[in-house]
Formats: structure tokens, C-alpha cells, sequence
């Protein structure tokens, strides 16, 4: 074990500069996982551990991970890993982790993507789907997947300017959801619900216009898709018009009248997740 700073913590630097961070972490291939629950669930989900850096009282509850990473394990002081990471790294361990090549959409939609904690690779093709179109926020992002993964959403799929799933943000506020929903990245915006209708997907859009359907009215079919949009602008005007149906989450009369015409996008996104849950929950 390493008890100074050393070259291998270039993996940990300035965590908070994104951009930064997007180009070095897209050109060596890896992301970062932020305390002990975190890291074990993404060890468990089959992510090769890099390098750990930690503080002195994480080595023994940690000791199980670390075994066999000989001069990769770095542990330091608190003052060193806030210098390092450019903030106070309160949790007290971090890990690099190898990223995996992601499977394409038709791989998700057909069952061939990673199986949360670590299972083989395959598996039954999803029912329930989630597809977020141009969600930019790290933050938003994890919690919809921790949402999805909670109310049994199989699939998540992201159109191809959303926000990374593996960044550390996003994997800190999913609690690790991410290493446990299958996702694919969109090569193509234009057509991409394309794809999903000639999977036998009924696609639903949700808008925060009371005049659509209900969306525990709607029907929903044996494989069902639910657009979500960013939290700003909702979704695009052509993903609106080739949906299947535009589907609203009802809002009270009197919060209408308070000028409170719709949610978040992460509370819109864990009541549609139940919401969408309701037509295969019919059918098992």
C-alpha cells in the first residue's frame, strides 16, 4: 500500500471540474465510484477496480476489496484526498473503476445487457422501459435510475446528449442504482424511437399537459416505453408527435391555481415509474 500521493492519483483529479473530468475520464475509460456501499456495488456488478484511494479508517471495513490490488491501493490523509479530489471527500473512499463497453439499444431491448450485481450477461427481454431525452443533469439523472431500479423499471435508454450515467455525481445519487438498471446510449436522436417501435414498444410521452390522457388511464400494452424530458424545455416536438400517446401525470385543481402546473423531473419520474409498473404488474 502507498501512503504518499503518487502518479496513479491522476485518476482522482478534480473530481468537481465536469469537463475536465468527461475528457480524461472518456479517454482513459474509467469512472469514479465514491464510498464503501458504492464501490462494493459496483464491484459486485463486475466493474474492474483501477486504483482505491482512501483514509486510514476505511482500510479494514474495505479490506475484502483491496485484497490483491498490492501498490494500486493508496491510502493518505484526509487533507491529502480533499487536495486531491479539489473538495472534502466526507464518505473517505474512492475508487477508479474500468468502464465496459456498453451494449447497443437493440442488445437492451432484446435482453442481452448487464444484469444488476454482477449476474451473466442476458436475460429476459424488458417490459418496462424508461427513455430520457436530453437530460443533462448528472444529478437528475442517478436519481431517476435509483427510482427506476426501486419500482422495477427493466431498461433504461438515453438519448445520445444525456448525461453520464457512470459520472460521479450521478452514481452517488442513484446509491449505486446505475450498476443495476441495463442502459443503452442512442447513436441516433432523429429516429431513435424507431427502434423501440420495431421492438413492439407502445411509446408514451410524458407532458405536463392536462389535456392528455391520464396516465393510469392509459393503455399500456405488452412492452411499454416512457419518454421523459428535461426538467426545462420536456420533451422535443418530433419525440412528442411520434409517441404513441402523450400521457400527464394529474395535477390537483388547486395547485393549478397556485401557479404549480408540474413537478420536478425526478418526482414526475418516480410516480410514472409506478405508473408504469401498473400494466405488467397486470400481466405476470
Amino acid at each position: 500500500m502507498s501512503n504518499a500521493p503518487h502518479p496513479g492519483l491522476a485518476d482522482y483529479a478534480n473530481l468537481r471540474d465536469v469537463e475536465l473530468r468527461k475528457s480524461l475520464e472518456a479517454e482513459h475509460g474509467l469512472f469514479i465510484a465514491e464510498g464503501e456501499k458504492v464501490i462494493r456495488r459496483a464491484v459486485a456488478a463486475g466493474y474492474p477496480v483501477r486504483s482505491v484511494l482512501l483514509t486510514r479508517r476505511w482500510v479494514t471495513s474495505l479490506a475484502d476489496v483491496l485484497d490483491g490490488l498490492g501498490d494500486r491501493v493508496h491510502v493518505v490523509d484526509d487533507e491529502v484526498m480533499d487536495a486531491v479530489a479539489g473538495f472534502p471527500v466526507h464518505r473517505g473512499a474512492l475508487a477508479s473503476m474500468e468502464r465496459r463497453a456498453l451494449p447497443s439499444v437493440t442488445e437492451i431491448l432484446r435482453g442481452a445487457g448487464a444484469l444488476p450485481e454482477g449476474g451473466e450477461a442476458g436475460g429476459a427481454a424488458p417490459r418496462r422501459v424508461l427513455v430520457l431525452e436530453d437530460l443533462v443533469d448528472h444529478g437528475n439523472v442517478g436519481a431517476i435510475f435509483r427510482c427506476a431500479a426501486a419500482l422495477g423499471v427493466e431498461a433504461v435508454i438515453l438519448s445520445p446528449r444525456c448525461a453520464d450515467p457512470l459520472y460521479r455525481r450521478a452514481v452517488k445519487v442513484s446509491m449505486g442504482a446505475v450498476f443495476a438498471i441495463p442502459y443503452a446510449r442512442m447513436t441516433n436522436w432523429y429516429d431513435g424511437l424507431a427502434e423501440l417501435r420495431a421492438a413492439g414498444f407502445r411509446t408514451l410521452a410524458l407532458t405536463p399537459d392536462q389535456s392528455s390522457v391520464p396516465l393510469d388511464e392509459a393503455v399500456m400494452g405488452e412492452r411499454v416505453a416512457l419518454l421523459l424530458g428535461s426538467e426545462g424545455d420536456g420533451l422535443s416536438s418530433r419525440w412528442l408527435h411520434e409517441a404513441d400517446e402523450s400521457v400527464c401525470i394529474p395535477m390537483s385543481p388547486a395547485a393549478m391555481g397556485l401557479g404549480v402546473d408540474s413537478l420536478n423531473v425526478v418526482a414526475a419520474a418516480a410516480i410514472a415509474c409506478h405508473g408504469l409498473m401498473r400494466g405488467a404488474k397486470e400481466r405476470a
